[in-house]
């Protein structure tokens, strides 16, 4: 049970202003729908007005406008998402790994792990592997020869690492994951498919988050990079040789075809597809569902859904669909023209 804290506690911590009782105790977070007196929830929007009339929360994170909008103490902020997301933490810290060795474990004499990290049943650490200090390596996880696992990192039960990968430090990489498999590395010849080794690895960055079932394919010849801050949600496929730019979230169900570049603070949104070879400039955000057939090279937000047919005639009907805005403003120029014309005789 996390200790709790009055929010004037809360306040010196995190920051914002606290209007209303002071010494109001919070033991953990929940939401405006079903949080009790010693819970603080948050407001974000308007359309949630209703709910915060209800709401039986012991507090409230909110904006500087929506103070007025309750009398129950609250904690007035700019950002109050991000405000109850370091809330949450604070009551719901990472939990350290005591540190161990399970008997079933196997963990190679060449293998270099931290007395500090944790290795859980059935998981296997090979040659020349590396566990830093304070890693938790879940249940059945493997880790490949040669890779790397940086502190303070925990991977659960499942979770894959190929050979010769490094991940940094504080990485989270949830169960089903496969980090370094082969990439779609094939050549065609009289019909036979020929495979192509795939000789490097995947770099993932520091305060990298991996979801369940998501695989990182490992380069043709250098590394796939996954940059720091990246968080990647559950089943998203990302080929090999991609590189993500840091601070960039990707939902789920996205898929990214070898050798694509995604810039910094980007955003993906589920279901998503990004052709090979493409570059995405830094702080462009794909809506979900939306094919990205071409480099995006201004930031700003990109929403496409086009029904599939006959490729030639899908290019023709692409072409024109680009293009229909400004069709559409000379379609306008034209009714104009015509009106003043009969309006002159």
């Amino acid at each position: 049970m996390p200790a709790p804290y009055t929010l004037a506690e809360i306040a010196s911590r995190l920051g914002g202003r606290v209007v209303g009782n002071a010494d109001t105790l919070i033991r953990q977070v929940g939401s405006l729908e079903h949080a009790g007196a010693d819970q603080i929830a948050f407001f974000s929007h308007l359309r949630y007005k209703q709910k915060l009339a209800a709401t039986r929360a012991g507090a409230v994170v909110l904006g500087d406008g929506a103070q007025s909008l309750t009398v129950i103490p609250r904690i007035v902020c700019e950002n109050p998402y991000a405000y109850f997301a370091r809330v949450s933490q604070l009551f719901n810290p990472v939990l350290a790994p005591e540190p161990g060795r399970h008997p079933t474990a196997q963990v190679s004499s060449a293998a270099r792990v931290a007395a500090s990290a944790r290795i859980d049943a059935g998981a296997i650490v090979e040659d020349e592997a590396r566990i830093d200090e304070r890693v938790w390596v879940g249940a059945g996880c493997h880790i490949g020869h040669g890779s790397s696992i940086g502190e303070d990192s925990r991977l659960y039960p499942g979770a894959v690492v190929y050979h010769e990968c490094r991940v940094g430090r504080r990485a989270i990489i949830h169960s089903g994951a496969v980090i370094g498999a082969d990439g779609f590395g094939v050549a065609e010849d009289a019909g036979q498919w020929i495979k192509i080794p795939q000789i490097g690895g995947v770099i993932i960055g520091d305060d990298v988050e991996i979801g369940a079932n998501t695989t990182i394919d490992r380069g043709a010849m250098d590394d796939t990079i996954v940059e720091d801050g990246v968080k990647i949600d559950n089943q998203v496929q990302i080929g090999h040789n991609v590189r993500i730019g840091a601070h960039t979230a990707i939902a789920g169900c996205v898929g990214i075809a070898g050798s694509a570049s995604i810039g910094q603070h980007c955003t993906i949104g589920g279901a998503a597809a990004i052709l090979g070879h493409l570059t995405l400039a830094d702080r462009v955000n794909v809506s979900a569902g939306t094919l990205i057939s071409r480099s995006i090279n201004q930031p700003g937000t990109y929403t496409g859904v086009f029904p599939f047919d006959r490729n030639a005639s899908w290019v023709r009907n692409a072409v024109m669909l680009r293009h229909l805005s400004d069709l559409a403003d000379r379609v306008r120029a034209l009714e104009e023209l015509l009106r003043t014309k009969e309006k002159n005789g």
